[in-house]
């Protein structure tokens, strides 16, 4: 016994996990403070807005890097102690993300009515959002690639003590707009947040030499614009497609049933975002650069079966008591307006679930650049999210909102298994 829990220890997943935790803790509490002020002072409707909001923010933060964050990291972890070619990947991607950025900040600012309509519709008039969007969107690319460093490199610490600064902070602007400004603060927080992160970013990258001399940028690699290339159409494929249909259900609910229902729906998106904040950052911190490094099919099925056997047990108990607690926590975190989302929760945990399995599996796409598996895979999975969840809308409700994401992470994970069945259940070979 005693062997095990040693070994346990010594573990490099349970150590970054351990850690990790910790950061996702704060960034919890933050997170639960910041839903529970925006559901008490706006409501369901403000909720279904703002989830509007997040999730063009997501689209526009990854187009503006063009998705190069998982690359950057993948190279960075393989070429630690080559100089010359984390320089050549580094620069390269710095150029691209600035002509990128620019270009989609001048779109966003001088064609902020097509945006507003786009996003919120033509009954509302909130085009200074994208122009505030398209100030800040610098802010966000310069800090995603400064992040990318710290991550290439292992440097989980730094890495997480930064999110748990900027999610503290990010609270207390939060409080601060929305309480002066209403819905108005509300946006303005979600867009200037990410972008008050760079400047705790580039305190941190300053203070450690080898990430600063990194920094400048005096040379493009053509060989890194073709690698980098196949991540940025890999990433910007998730980052505007999935939004884009997550918008389309969202407004779909808000016509067929009323924007209230909308807001049930977009409630329990933000509860479920809470807590897989811990297995994205996971993901990002410690399997990301793991994969990219192992080389032989054995390993990888290893790896996948390792975090099962670590991290599974443990969302699956999490899960089953934000269950029985659902009719508290809803009450803690929004308010009495919003019991009607309770029958969504079944459904919401049990699809959060197999997206932790599929997401496991996935990140192989990335982490060895199979391009066409990653594309092929994602179309069919988005395709079909979307006709499953107008059928199952129209048919139950807002309810068949999250039946739908439910029964597309189950197919989407046999789908995996399906494209890896030769690592998982063929012989050992090279990959």
């Amino acid at each position: 016994m005693n062997s095990y829990f040693d070994k346990l220890k010594n573990n490099v997943l349970v150590k970054v996990s351990s850690f990790n935790a910790i950061g996702v803790f704060v960034k919890m509490i933050t997170g639960v403070i910041s839903l529970k002020v925006v559901a008490i002072f706006l409501g369901p409707e403000g909720l279904a807005l703002i989830g509007n909001l997040r999730n063009v923010l997501t689209s526009i933060q990854s187009v503006g890097t063009l998705g190069l964050y998982n690359g950057v990291v993948k190279y960075i972890a393989e070429h630690k102690i080559n100089k010359e070619e984390l320089i050549d990947v580094l620069s390269t991607s710095y150029y691209i993300c600035f002509v990128v950025t620019m270009a989609l900040a001048g779109w966003l600012y001088f064609d902020s009515g097509f945006w507003n309509d786009l996003v919120f519709g033509e009954q509302f008039d909130f085009n200074f959002v994208f122009e505030a969007i398209a100030i800040a969107l610098p802010f966000y690319s310069a800090n995603a690639l400064c992040l990318a460093i710290i991550n290439g490199f292992s440097k989980y610490k730094i890495y997480i003590l930064l999110n748990i600064v900027s999610s503290i902070l990010g609270l207390f602007i939060t409080v601060l707009l929305v309480w002066e400004f209403r819905l108005e603060g509300a946006f303005f927080a979600i867009i200037i947040n990410p972008a008050i992160s760079l400047l705790i970013t580039i305190v941190v990258i300053m203070n450690q030499k080898n990430f600063a001399k990194l920094l400048w940028a005096n040379r493009i690699s053509l060989r890194y614009i073709k690698w980098l290339s196949s991540y940025a159409i890999m990433a910007l494929i998730s980052a505007t497609v999935l939004p884009a249909i997550l918008i389309k259900i969202r407004n779909f609910i808000i016509a067929s049933e009323g924007v209230d229902k909308a807001g049930y729906w977009e409630g329990i998106q933000s509860i479920s975002s809470q807590y897989m904040i811990f297995i994205t950052t996971l993901l990002t911190l410690y399997l990301l650069p793991k994969l990219a490094e192992i080389k032989r099919s054995k390993d990888f099925k290893w790896e996948v079966l390792n975090f099962y056997k670590i991290i599974l047990p443990v969302f699956i108990f999490g899960f089953l008591v934000i269950y029985f607690l659902r009719n508290v926590i809803i009450r803690l975190l929004f308010s009495a307006d919003f019991v009607s989302m309770e029958p969504l929760f079944v459904w919401q945990l049990a699809g959060d679930l197999f997206k932790i399995a599929s997401l496991v599996i996935a990140y192989q796409f990335l982490a060895k650049r199979m391009f066409w598996y990653y594309i092929i895979t994602e179309i069919i999975s988005f395709g079909f999210l979307y006709i499953i969840s107008m059928y199952l809308v129209g048919k139950y409700g807002f309810v068949g909102a999250s039946m739908a994401y439910f029964f597309n992470y189950v197919f989407y994970f046999l789908l995996l298994i399906l494209v890896f069945r030769k690592s998982f259940f063929g012989p050992d070979r090279s990959i």
